[in-house]
């Protein structure tokens, strides 16, 4: 069985580990969970290292548990934040909860017979009944104020990098965290707690919570993975469009795909580590293979495969090969059709876009495609020369006669036209 931590090592992936966490990594099996947020119905993937922390651990041979906050997610977390979060009722916790598993299921056996099988659990079912006066007399008294405010999270908020201050309701988070892993620890034999760096002052507050409340002896420990950046030093994961997401309704899968393709060389090295199961042999490889010809971009190719499968499908992969296919290689229409809305539309994001009445079609081209509403070309001289030079597309098929009527059959999806002037000028006209 391979080595949990020195995988987690060669991969980029170990940030802080508590001594003695690694002796008993190699000891026995181990129960460790991870704490995920469930303020929304999908994870995206800055949530991703934490999620390969747990299925790299599950292949090690260990036991992942993934802890949905229902409760804390009520509350707000002030690790890194400058703003206490929105608190959500039951419903949707419980709609994000199940939402979350669906997802995770790809990277973890939930279903398996084996004494590492993965569990789901919520922190709102140990505490919905919690008083209180229980909370107060079962861990407020065992860790002290000036514990908790050496954090460095309470501090930076205390300092006034955050305009609020800090509530009594965040401040009391480390301890909500700390109970959670208490628990775990005596429910369900949970030894180690995984997470971002971000969270070490939450994580080590938990394991002074289960040696103070069930003595100095006790074997529980804390591991976290680094804060995932890009080359340049900015947050991984965001671009202008937001968060790239798990969920194919919030990001298609081509533009999930095309998020992996387009990273820079160094952090494909990187990411390819971190975001794949691949071993340390065919990385090595690929990062070489990569070297020799950077414009082959094999890494960031290879990468964008592996991650699209794993969150995706391979049907999901090959659409979105074909799709990236369709800008800046040969397509046809049938490829075209072949796309579902989200992807066709996304393919042809930044495209110039017209919109015009359906009561146009039957129209020749040059009558359509020379208007002001629909400006492909700014006359019919210059649209016939391009047209007697082969230099005119609709839906990716060479338009022979200015004259053809643009119709119904023309359209893909029952709504849109693409017209192409040249190798690279593409406009979409919506009919409407």
């Amino acid at each position: 069985m391979k080595n949990f931590v020195e995988e987690l090592k060669w991969r980029g992936m170990l940030a802080q580990i508590m001594p003695g966490a690694e002796e008993l990594l190699q000891k026995e099996m181990v129960t460790a969970y991870l704490g995920t947020d469930p303020t929304a119905d999908s994870l995206h993937i800055g949530h991703l290292c934490g999620i390969m922390m747990l299925r790299h651990l599950q292949q090690c041979g260990h036991k992942p548990i993934i802890l949905v906050g229902g409760a804390t997610g009520m509350i707000g977390d002030p690790s890194g934040k400058s703003q206490e979060r929105n608190l959500l009722d039951s419903e949707t916790l419980y709609h994000n909860q199940e939402c979350i598993k669906k997802q995770v299921s790809k990277f973890l056996d939930f279903n398996s017979d084996a004494p590492n099988g993965a569990e789901m659990v919520n922190n709102y079912d140990w505490m919905k009944d919690f008083t209180f006066l229980d909370f107060a007399r079962t861990v407020g008294k065992h860790i002290t104020v000036n514990y908790m405010m050496a954090k460095d999270s309470v501090q930076q908020r205390l300092n006034g990098t955050a305009r609020d201050g800090l509530s009594f309701t965040e401040f009391t988070y480390q301890l909500l965290q700390g109970y959670d892993f208490l628990h775990l620890y005596q429910e369900k034999n949970c030894k180690m707690q995984l997470g971002g760096n971000d969270q070490w002052g939450n994580m080590t507050t938990g394991t002074e919570l289960i040696r103070r409340t069930l003595g100095n002896d006790q074997e529980a420990y804390a591991l976290t993975c680094p804060l995932i950046t890009k080359a340049d030093g900015k947050k991984f994961g965001k671009t202008e469009s937001g968060n790239i997401w798990l969920d194919r309704n919030r990001t298609s899968p081509y533009k999930f795909y095309q998020f992996w393709l387009n990273v820079s060389d160094d952090d494909a090295e990187k990411y390819i580590k971190i975001f794949t199961s691949l071993d340390k042999e065919t990385i090595d490889a690929l990062v070489e293979e990569h070297k020799q010809d950077p414009g082959r971009r094999i890494l960031q190719k290879r990468l964008a495969e592996e991650v699209t499968v794993m969150v995706h499908s391979k049907e999901d992969l090959d659409m979105a090969i074909e799709a990236s296919n369709i800008l800046f290689g040969k397509a046809t229409k049938d490829a075209l059709e072949k796309l579902d809305e989200q992807t066709f539309l996304d393919v042809f994001d930044g495209v110039e876009n017209f919109t015009i009445t359906s009561d146009l079609l039957g129209q020749p081209a040059v009558e359509i495609l020379t208007r002001d509403d629909c400006k492909v070309f700014p006359s019919k001289g210059e649209m016939r020369k391009m047209v007697q030079g082969g230099g005119v597309s609709i839906n990716k098929e060479k338009l022979a006669d200015q004259n053809r009527p643009l119709t119904k059959e023309d359209l893909i999806g029952g709504k849109y036209i693409l017209a192409q002037r040249g190798k690279k000028n593409y406009y979409l006209i919506t009919v409407k």
